[in-house]
């Protein structure tokens, strides 16, 4: 046995004076210095990774709660949209965000008392009739009769019987307009 070997392991002399130590620890036991600095290593790591994973979660748990109330805000502007355009509101986005503010602390109010009250206090968001509901059609060219052949008709005519290029144009640009 070499001197590095003896310091590594503990002899029989030693627990014997283990066990006059005035601590009064009897199943004391020595461990070699290289194991006891492995083991402080491995603690202080796992240590710090237990630090590391309660902030990761702590984070995670904020990163949730953040996730949840946006997802609750989306589904009551969406429940607020529907039921303000059934209502018939005409500038809907005007509309959601006074009624969003009206709502700023109470989520379970009533949406259905909120919108009545808003079409009495805002009247100029809510068309007159039930009209809103329906698609308008739009303000655009309107065609011209003439000689029971409407515009669209005479281009046509024109483009099959001449074959020139800038008649089919011509009467691609009318369809585009009326179709």
């Amino acid at each position: 046995m070499n001197a590095t070997e003896s310091q590594e392991f503990v002899s029989d002399d030693t627990e014997q004076s283990i066990d006059k130590m005035p601590y009064g620890s009897d199943n004391l036991k020595l461990v070699p210095v290289a194991e006891s600095i492995r083991y402080r290593k491995r603690a202080q790591s796992a240590e710090k990774k237990a630090e590391m994973l309660n902030e990761q979660l702590t984070e995670a748990k904020s990163q949730a709660a953040k996730m949840s109330e946006q997802l609750n805000n989306t589904r009551l502007e969406q429940k607020l949209m529907r039921r303000l355009n059934a209502a018939g509101a005409v500038d809907l986005e005007a509309a959601v965000l006074i009624a969003k503010a009206k709502l700023e602390g109470d989520n379970d109010a009533d949406l259905d008392g909120l919108i009545k009250h808003l079409r009495k206090e805002k009247q100029y968001l809510f068309a007159e009739t039930n009209d809103a509901m329906a698609a308008k059609k739009t303000a655009g060219a309107r065609e011209r009769m003439q000689n029971s052949q409407t515009v669209l008709e005479r281009a046509a005519k024109k483009a099959a019987t001449t074959g020139n290029r800038t008649d089919l144009q011509e009467y691609l640009k009318l369809r585009r307009n009326y179709l």
